[in-house]
């Protein structure tokens, strides 16, 4: 599924009453994630070796040695005694001064055991590649089974199972440890799924074997194997798990919680289920009818912020304080404007007691009088006074509630520009250069005017032209408003990803400012020879623009900036009165609505999500994914894979590699599903009905499902070691000592020698 926007319109299918799609209830139920696999102290069981002296001959170890579970127990047990992990953790503690080893499930026990985690097996595959760890896992078993040979020995045959085609030196390393380390008398080694199949009494069909690391398709006539016409999916369990991994780090790329393996694959079996038309499911899964249901929520363990609530009492004094602190301050402003207008009318009183005494006092008293009260003449004075009284008036109508009117400006002359200098004394050529400043002023305002009238008059002519194309050429106006609306969406969004890059110190716009302070540097100030700093930034008027591209971008300055928000909402008003294709559900706003989001559908399900809840941040929902992770074995290529389906593989094999419609009929008769990895819900019918295309009408096709997928290879390996098979199919000690360790008996339960 591809998630082409942030803010994508759900289909029609989604346009149910809105009322009904605002859930704003928390999810009914929620899944717990599985904590660490640790499963406590296993004790040994040594009642199963002192069964088997009974019988030495027959009485065989048997061990089911599997890429993710590894099974042992004694061959005339029903079930296997141990099942654990082929991990193991190993460390020195400082403290005892020893070195400490678990094995299987106990090296979960801690944090320090999981952090030295080792696995026997390399990585992906069936093979095994650390042998210390082989052997570790080995020694695990045989203390727990109880077993006490003679010597260093286990004095029981042993029965083991492998991967198909195993490699020869995986085998011939097992063989030294067996033969050399445990001195086991014989060793057997046979294809687990052959077992499995033998333990479910089958003899002709075809066999799908999915387990942890890879699914096989195996034909079996006459109860012998024909590996020759086998083929492998490099897919498994384990790749699952991966899978839905990287799914959910896409999802979530924030999220609080690291997501351990363990986890991740019990979300894929707890969860996952097999769809029987995968395309059709998809594309319905985010409908919001049922979306309850099929959405998954899994709450990880999280710490929420408590906030302590307050009474009815306590919010009751709150607020009384809040209205009492309200009132002191209006108060105090009230008091501060009184002290304000009585202080204005001191200065008014005393600047008129200025202007009576100066009518009565000759010119040279007068100027004494005004420069010692720093006031440059009579005009002056009288602006001064006449201020004062402005603001005073103005002071009491605001107390009193009272709207100015708005005054008319008078009308301004200005009688002393036209008068040449040389007939003006001192105080009239600086009244001469007043009142050329404010003709100034009144000439800037006037033109200000003027140019607003021009811009209204443009805008005026602008609406009327596109008045007129609106309703001549009503196509193209429409199509430009779509133009031009999807022009502002897109620099929305760059501008939106160029704030959002500001803050990632690995992003191009972070990276550019960088080094334009690295190119800064290089060309700071440099020291002249005999001295003195040679630094002339800023004598270019361009030098500052630096700043702009530093703290932003080269397209942000203060004049680029612009209103588009209020630019969108304009054109999608226009679009919604006159397009009747525009509907509310094609604007932003709707877009951004979470009732309308297929993402948010995606992301947290039909339930509003609160950022500042820690409960809903540590929230996984799983919903597409629960379908998309098992269609991988029947769809490799949506993960990547570049290998044909599970059911084009047997398919392939069944019509390309067998001509004789007799042979073909027989494997059509009992298909086989085996492996951990055929669990999932529904697997047989998706893959009984998927194959079904591939054959004649009339074929007779039966698929069945093994009774114990998992337990299945260790029941049928334990039954083949008690049979007269096993004494002919297995390798002596005699042997191993005449023949080398490559040495391999080939049986129809085993793989041949290539």
């Amino acid at each position: 599924m591809t998630i082409t926007s942030m803010h994508t319109v759900l289909p029609s299918r989604f346009a149910v009453n809105a009322a009904e799609r605002r859930v704003e209830k928390p999810p009914p139920q929620t899944y717990s994630v599985s904590d660490v696999p640790f499963k406590g102290y296993q004790p040994p069981q040594p009642d199963g070796f002192a069964q088997s002296q009974a019988h030495p001959d027959t009485s065989a170890i048997v061990i089911d040695n599997g890429s993710h579970l590894v099974k042992a127990g004694w061959s005339f047990d029903k079930a296997p005694r141990f099942v654990l992990p082929p991990v193991m953790s190993r460390y020195r503690d400082r403290k005892l001064a020893r070195q400490c080893q678990f094995i299987g499930y106990d090296a979960y026990i801690d944090a320090t055991t999981r952090g030295q985690l080792k696995g026997a097996f390399d990585p992906g595959s069936s093979v095994v590649s650390n042998w210390d760890v082989m052997e570790g896992i080995l020694d695990y078993v045989f203390l727990k089974m109880g077993v006490q040979g003679s010597g260093e020995g286990v004095d029981r045959p042993i029965v083991m199972t492998e991967p198909i085609a195993n490699l020869g030196y995986p085998r011939k390393m097992m063989n030294e440890i067996f033969f050399e380390c445990y001195n086991a008398p014989s060793v057997g080694y046979g294809i687990d799924s052959l077992f499995s199949y033998r333990y479910n009494k089958g003899t002709d069909g075809l066999i799908v074997s999915s387990s942890h690391t890879s699914t096989h398709v195996i034909p079996v006539l006459d109860s012998k194997p024909i590996l020759s016409n086998c083929s492998r999916l490099n897919w498994g369990g384990l790749n699952n798990a991966e899978y839905l991994a990287k799914l959910l780090k896409l999802k979530y790329p924030t999220f609080p919680t690291r997501l351990s393996d363990h986890q991740v694959e019990d979300l894929v079996h707890k969860h996952c289920y097999v769809s029987q038309d995968f395309d059709s499911e998809l594309g319905k899964y985010l409908d919001w009818t049922g979306l309850e249901a099929r959405d998954h929520v899994i709450q990880f363990p999280f710490t929420e912020h408590v906030v302590p609530e307050k009474s009815e009492e306590e919010l009751a004094r709150i607020a009384e304080r809040k209205k009492e602190s309200g009132r002191r301050l209006q108060e105090q402003a009230a008091k501060m404007r009184l002290e304000k207008l009585v202080k204005k009318e001191q200065e008014l009183e005393y600047w008129k007691h200025i202007q009576e005494q100066l009518a009565s006092e000759t010119k040279k008293e007068q100027r004494r009088i005004l420069e010692a009260e720093d006031i440059k003449d009579e005009v002056h004075l009288e602006r001064m006074i006449r201020d004062l009284e402005k603001s005073i008036k103005r002071s009491r109508n605001r107390d009193l509630g009272i709207e100015e009117e708005e005054q008319q400006p008078e009308e301004m002359s200005f009688p002393l520009l036209d008068t040449p200098d040389e007939e003006l004394d001192e105080a009239g050529i600086k009244e001469k250069r007043h009142q050329r400043l404010m003709k100034s002023n009144v000439d800037a305002r006037a033109r200000a005017k003027a140019e607003k009238e021009r811009e209204k008059a443009r805008r005026e002519e602008e609406e009327r032209l596109d008045r007129e194309k609106r309703e001549n050429d009503f196509d193209n106006w429409i199509a430009e408003r779509r133009a031009n609306r999807q022009g502002i969406l897109q620099r929305i969004k760059d501008r939106d990803r160029m704030k959002a890059d500001l803050g990632n110190r690995k992003s191009l716009a972070s990276q550019q400012r960088m080094k334009t302070l690295a190119n800064l540097a290089s060309d700071g100030p440099k020291k002249r020879r005999r001295g003195g700093d040679d630094d002339d930034f800023g004598a270019n008027d361009d030098d500052w623009g630096v700043y702009r591209t530093v703290a932003k971008d080269e397209q942000s300055d203060d004049e680029e900036e612009e209103d588009l928000g209020g630019i969108l909402n304009n054109l999608e008003t226009e679009l919604l009165q006159y397009d009747p294709d525009f509907t509310e559900n094609h604007t932003l706003a709707a877009q951004s609505d979470w009732t309308k989001s297929l993402v948010h559908a995606f992301l947290r399900g039909p339930w509003p999500f609160d950022p500042e809840s820690q409960r809903e941040a540590h929230q996984l929902h799983l919903n597409v994914e629960r379908i998309r992770v098992p269609e991988v074995v029947f769809k490799p290529s949506i993960a990547g894979v570049d290998q044909s389906g599970l059911v084009e593989i047997a398919a392939d094999i069944i019509n390309h590699r067998f001509s004789e419609p007799n042979d073909r009929s027989r494997l059509l008769k009992d298909v086989f599903l085996t492996g951990g990895n055929t669990l999932f819900s529904s697997f047989d019918d998706r893959f009984r009905n998927e194959l079904r295309g591939f054959i004649p009408v009339d074929a007779d096709l039966r698929v069945r499902r093994a009774g114990d997928p998992i337990f299945d290879a260790w029941k049928g390996a334990a039954e083949w070691s008690s049979s007269g098979d096993f004494g002919k199919s297995a390798i002596s000690r005699e042997e191993y000592l005449e023949k080398g360790s490559e040495y391999i008996k080939e049986h129809e339960l085993g793989n041949v020698s290539w």
